[in-house]
């Protein structure tokens, strides 16, 4: 019998124990444990596909995935029982039956990113995991003017790490927001039609940077344009990374 109904589901999960989404031969990650309870659910092999892979310590608000069953079982009885076997840092937040071409990764219109920074003299314990924790006080105002250089189409080499699978290094920024709120949290906000590999950690990591004095506000421009990731700064840390939105047509 032919694997003919696909199955779309949103997920949540905090990546903080796992090596990220990607399958992995000796580590626990969010797909091999996803898949091997599906197997034992559907009693059938079962390949996921997501809208693309998050790396160890990154967090998912919305991610999407999708696989083929010949199971008769409903998707909403999928969920329910996906979520009484796997651990509780993990959420199927949604199942439901997709188009026969819909897919995860190659539908995808535009994928929004949230980095959580905290400014804070000291750690919060409990945001440790989830904020890159930065204790000097950062020049807001210069962070704000590195964003909006960012908005278009543009070739994003200067912040693609080595080992990236992506050929063409443009991309189109929809949108590139920096929110500040009570207590030092601070929420950057990227939307674009795609992410070259860890782009809005190295984004993150130079802009702050310039926020530190570290690199001038002035040179962030042409840091941009040399397509040079050797003159961009630092790459921010997982645990401050949330996926927190994939849109479709």
């Amino acid at each position: 019998m032919e694997l003919n109904r696909n199955i779309k589901m949103i997920l949540q999960y905090d990546g903080t124990r796992y090596h990220g989404w990607q399958r992995q031969r000796e580590a626990p990650t969010i797909q091999g444990i996803l898949e091997d309870t599906a197997q034992e659910l559907l009693s059938e092999p079962v390949t996921l596909i997501a809208s693309g892979r998050t790396d160890a310590g990154v967090h998912a608000l919305h991610q999407v995935c999708h696989f083929f069953t010949r199971s008769n079982i409903p998707p909403e009885s999928i969920k329910r029982g996906l979520n009484s076997m796997i651990p509780s840092d993990i959420r199927v937040k949604e199942a439901v039956y997709a188009r026969p071409d819909f897919h995860a990764r190659y539908s995808v219109i535009s994928k929004t990113y949230e980095y959580r920074i905290l400014n804070s003299p000291e750690l919060d314990l409990f945001l440790r995991f989830y904020t890159w924790h930065v204790a000097l006080r950062l020049d807001l105002d210069k962070m704000r003017h590195c964003l909006a250089s960012l908005l278009g189409q543009h070739d994003f080499s200067s912040f693609r790490s080595s080992g990236s699978g992506n050929m063409n290094p443009v991309r189109e920024m929809i949108r590139a927001e920096f929110q500040e709120s009570e207590g030092g949290l601070m929420r950057f906000v990227f939307e674009a039609d795609g992410f070259l590999r860890h782009m809005v950690r190295n984004i993150v990591g130079t802009v702050v940077d310039v926020g530190r004095g570290r690199i001038e506000a002035e040179a962030f421009d042409a840091i941009f344009r040399s397509g040079d990731r050797q003159k961009a700064g630092i790459k921010a840390p997982p645990q401050g990374l949330f996926l927190t939105m994939v849109k479709y047509d």
